[in-house]
């Protein structure tokens, strides 16, 4: 009977760990597919930025995040104002639902034979698909030119930083 309960247990403690994802905040990220912001340089003043999103974070956070990330970084490189020269949105993960599979198989030991059938489901317990924004930036001094697709970083980073709660 003991081994069965500790079984139990375990399995109940992997259940509640497999629904704790980790929420989407405005960090860099850990590393390489990491929750959080990423960039690079492509030349001067133009960068690629990345920002991915935990599973079931909202396209609108995530887009906002990657936003925030090109003004501060618009403002650390010593420029005024950015163009998103192309955006664009990956999404990843599991594709959500539960799973049915079903499996047999046979044996043949000597005189005797075996068949067997099996059936297995897998519910998707990870919150949804992960989302990536993805931003080209292009970052220029002075007065902003008067475009849809330009943005002021000081006050990118002063709305979206004060209405995200973000550290900045």
């Amino acid at each position: 009977m003991k081994p069965f309960r500790l079984l139990a247990i375990a399995a109940a403690s992997l259940s509640l760990a497999a629904c704790a994802t980790p929420p989407t905040l405005y960090v860099p990220a850990a590393g390489p597919g990491g929750i959080g912001y990423s960039e690079y340089r492509i030349e001067p003043g133009r960068f690629r930025i990345m920002f991915k999103g935990g599973p079931g974070a909202p396209l609108e956070q995530v887009a906002d995040y990657a936003l925030l990330r090109a003004a501060d970084l618009t403002l650390a490189e010593g420029y005024d104002w950015f163009r998103i020269a192309d955006r664009y949105v990956r999404q990843a993960g599991p594709s959500g639902g539960p799973h049915v599979t079903l499996g047999t198989g046979t044996g043949s030991y000597g005189r005797r034979g075996g068949v067997g059938v099996g059936v297995g489901t897998s519910f998707d317990l990870g919150g949804g698909a992960g989302i990536t924004q993805i931003l080209e930036v292009v970052m220029g001094k002075g007065p902003a030119p008067r475009e849809p697709d330009v943005y002021d970083a000081r006050e990118v980073h002063r709305n979206l930083g004060a209405r995200l709660g973000a550290r900045v």
